[in-house]
């Protein structure tokens, strides 16, 4: 829990469940499967009438399809798993 890593963050980083959550976080991000927070945050932005400002560089044509495929298929996953 949040609590005992606050007082032993050694003692709870230095262990193979910490590896094994770390590994198993980076490959569901790696995935996709969250990446519909990301049009939920583009549709707030639009609605707000603000840009979203970021300081990476714009995506190219392949990394911005790459990136919407992962959208799309999250909110697959996500409407698939609700029905």
């Amino acid at each position: 829990t949040q609590v005992n890593a606050s007082h032993c963050m050694l003692d709870y980083i230095n262990s193979y469940f910490a590896v094994f959550t770390f590994y198993t976080a980076m490959a569901i991000e790696f995935s996709g499967l969250m990446h519909v927070s990301y049009f939920i945050q583009k549709c707030v932005g639009w609605a707000a009438g603000k840009p979203i400002q970021s300081n990476e560089p714009p995506k190219s044509a392949l990394q911005a399809a790459f990136f919407w495929f992962r959208v799309v298929l999250s909110a697959a996953v996500l409407c698939f798993s609700l029905a």
